[in-house]
């Protein structure tokens, strides 16, 4: 049950909203469902637009008996994504975990704590932080990219995330049905059989609208978008 918890927490830090010109600002709420637990957990995320050009991406979901909090802050340059500083907060079930990392692209160092490890890392062009890839493969997506991989800070280590454009589908959500992408996480069968499919909405600039993870014993999880704005527009569907 605390994996099942956990990763419906962490499913929420999944992406919010992006165009391929500029990155638009959003709020979203989410809810959670998972078969074997009685209650359902909710999220909210949200990026703006700070007073120096650069953008905070926020995100918090609880549950019965966890919380998580995840912020990052991010710039654009050159039209890519690129992390400045990120921070991370879970708590409930016994357990803390915290992270902290600090991005100075001018001496190509990334610098922080990680479950109270250090972290000092030479830093490569394109590396993301763990918030800041979803809004990379967001603008992907937009530009109608098929195939997409981002090298992520993890502690010391940089890990390959690998997605696959699946093709279109409309997705049944609180505020209608909408059109959407439909995005696969492309793992190694060898050492995972766990599945993740995610659909984002093409008409309101690739919001995160579903997501669906099957765990190799079977078990399924699923969130859904319960509301949202992108650009100060309320998120709408068909009837």
């Amino acid at each position: 049950m605390r994996r099942a918890l956990l990763f419906i927490l962490a499913a929420f830090t999944l992406p919010g909203t992006v165009i391929a010109a500029d990155l638009q600002p959003f709020s979203a709420s989410y809810t959670a469902d998972w078969k074997q637990l009685p209650f359902s957990g909710k999220a909210e995320r949200s990026l703006k637009q700070q007073e120096d050009g650069t953008w905070k991406l926020d995100f918090s979901a609880s549950m019965l008996v966890a919380s998580l909090n995840e912020t990052s802050w991010l710039s654009l340059v050159n039209g890519d994504v690129q992390p400045n500083q990120y921070r991370y907060a879970r708590k409930g079930m016994g357990k803390t975990k915290k992270i902290k990392q600090d991005f100075d692209w001018t001496t190509q160092r990334a610098t922080g704590v990680d479950r109270k490890s250090p972290i000092n890392v030479t830093l490569i062009q394109g590396v993301q932080d763990k918030s800041s890839y979803q809004l990379a493969l967001q603008r992907d997506i937009a530009e109608g990219k098929t195939s997409m991989s981002y090298q992520v800070l993890d502690g010391d280590d940089l890990d390959t995330y690998d997605f696959r454009v699946l093709g279109e589908e409309e997705v049944k959500t609180v505020v209608g049905t909408v059109d959407a992408i439909k995005v696969e996480r492309v793992r190694d069968p060898t050492q995972s059989k766990r599945i993740t499919i995610l659909w984002f909405a093409k008409d309101w600039d690739y919001l995160l609208v579903r997501l669906q993870q099957v765990e190799s014993d079977g078990k399924e999880y699923q969130i859904i978008l319960e509301d949202g704005m992108v650009n100060n527009k309320t998120v709408k569907g068909r009837s």
